[in-house]
């Protein structure tokens, strides 16, 4: 039990330095989406930026999936809330640090296109001045490029959809196994069951009672009137 907990509590530590890593990464990419003139093509700090990103939600996505084996290896007596509510956590701001990585990305390819854009329209406008032809071709290449764009767009608001649907995914299975649980401790305590129906009885012969009583008060009501 020791073991497992300590097991636990280690890999606690480790996503939540990840998560603090993650949150620097953040502040540094986010840098290039608010850049006035941002180059044509990504630095190779941009990409090495974005490589450290997906690979620290990598790592941690990994961590969730141990901590989650590790929690349902325990018994329903030892496996407390804060357990499930400390995963449940986890899951939930990986799944929002995803879906910023993603927004962010969309918003720097957005702005290099722009970017792309008028270096294209001013390339046009001298090339078209010295060679018509040319210019014609130019343009039609940069339609391509338009499309191609438009396509990588696409791309992206659909990368945030399939991370949306994941973490609805994570929120299912968490409730799931919180019932489960549940359910395992109460059938396990003597006499739960019993409780219970004494319970549920009791509330609907309260309710008739009210009921009878509100019934009896209309009744009074309309005899007076």
């Amino acid at each position: 039990m020791s073991s497992t907990g300590g097991g636990w509590a280690q890999l606690r530590q480790q996503a939540r330095a990840l998560e603090t890593q993650t949150e620097t990464l953040f502040h540094t990419y986010s840098q290039y989406a608010s850049t006035p003139n941002i180059p044509t093509k990504p630095s190779d700090e941009e990409l090495r930026t974005e490589t450290q990103l997906q690979d620290v939600l990598a790592k941690r996505d990994t961590l969730v999936g141990q901590l989650s084996r590790l929690l349902d290896s325990e018994s329903a007596h030892s496996s407390s809330a804060v357990k499930q509510n400390n995963l449940a956590r986890h899951r939930e701001i990986l799944s929002d640090h995803r879906r910023e990585l993603a927004r962010l990305k969309s918003t720097i390819t957005d702005a290099r296109n722009k970017a792309n854009l008028l270096s294209n329209v001013r390339s046009a406008y001298r090339s078209s001045a010295a060679n018509p032809a040319s210019a014609e071709a130019d343009y039609f290449l940069d339609e391509r490029s338009r499309i191609d764009n438009s396509h990588n767009m696409a791309d992206s608001v659909l990368n945030q959809a399939y991370a949306v649907n994941d973490s609805f995914r994570v929120q299912r299975e968490t409730l799931s196994n919180v019932q489960r649980r549940i359910v395992g401790a109460a059938s396990q305590v003597p006499g739960i069951n019993g409780l219970i129906g004494r319970i549920g009885a009791k509330k609907r012969r309260d309710g008739i009672i009210l009921g009878g009583f509100i019934a009896f008060c209309f009744l009074m009501l309309l005899w007076f009137r």
